[in-house]
């Protein structure tokens, strides 16, 4: 199989991390960005002319345009287009600052966005090519205190399902990366903002970081080797979840969906009315 090409957003720590040193441990070519190039540096040394270290803030447009058509003129193609930049932000709903939820919605959706939209005509023109776009298993569930983040990852579903029923002729693949919870530093100051707490979630949010710190979390090293898998895969899914904890929790969520629109079915069905055309 050829080398590919990678394009990674988020490259610094993280999963992003450790996808970027599977890829180029393999022999693949990988143009590894982060918004301070510096703790990607090491990468060069560790894998010479393999990798293309670059500074990326994806909430830059024109330097999310410049720095795709960089990697693609420095390597000659892109195969697969990797969305990981991106962070979360804890606070309820009244809790939360507009332009707080402004910018997590500027990084974590409009930034994968940004380079889907800079990537797909170089794709097009090659008639190839695989955009991963890394979701949560909060992309499927919501949870207390973090709704802004699992909104933001709704909407980058949503986003990518739609545009796989677009490139399909075009040869493009899309995949949906629903990671479970790892052990990553996903929860530390660099990935995560808080808003101003009040008093009277006080209860909630004890409950809700009580829960979460027995929470088993997976060896995100063990990601690397599945994510290698889906980008190799001639017919990739549009959506994999990654890790075990995933799956019953879809499972469940749905089963509780389901269930209550077939309890309001009948009233559901009333909603529709008569259509006049059809029974003239």
């Amino acid at each position: 199989m050829e080398n590919k090409v990678w394009f990674i957003t988020g490259a610094s720590r993280g999963l992003g991390r450790i996808w970027a040193e599977a890829a180029l441990s393999r022999g693949d070519k990988v143009a590894a960005t982060a918004r301070t190039p510096e703790s990607i540096s090491d990468l060069k040394e560790r894998f010479g002319d393999a990798v293309l270290p670059l500074a990326l803030d994806v909430t830059d447009a024109r330097q999310v345009e410049h720095v795709v058509q960089l990697a693609h003129a420095h390597f000659g193609r892109l195969d697969v287009i990797l969305n990981n930049a991106g962070y979360t932000l804890v606070g309820t709903t009244e809790e939360a600052d507009e332009s707080d939820v402004r910018e997590l919605f500027d990084a974590n959706y409009f930034g994968t966005l940004r380079v889907i939209q800079a990537a797909l005509p170089l794709l097009r023109l090659q008639g190839s090519g695989h955009i991963l776009g890394v979701s949560s298993a909060m992309g499927i569930v919501a949870a207390p205190l973090i709704g802004f983040y699992c909104a933001s990852k709704w909407a980058v579903e949503a986003l990518h399902d739609s545009l796989a029923q677009e490139v399909k002729g075009f040869g493009i693949k899309v995949t949906l990366l629903e990671p479970g919870a790892y052990a990553t530093d996903f929860g530390s100051p660099l990935s995560m903002k808080r808003s101003q707490g009040l008093e009277v979630y006080d209860e909630l949010r004890r409950d809700v970081f009580g829960r979460l710190s027995t929470e088993r979390r997976g060896d995100p090293r063990a990601t690397a080797e599945a994510i290698l898998q889906i980008a190799d895969a001639q017919e990739p899914p549009l959506r994999f979840a990654v890790g075990a904890g995933v799956l019953p929790l879809v499972r469940g969520a749905y089963a509780d969906r389901l269930a209550a629109w077939e309890a309001w079915e009948a009233v559901s069905n009333e909603a529709q009315g008569n259509n006049p055309t059809e029974n003239a």
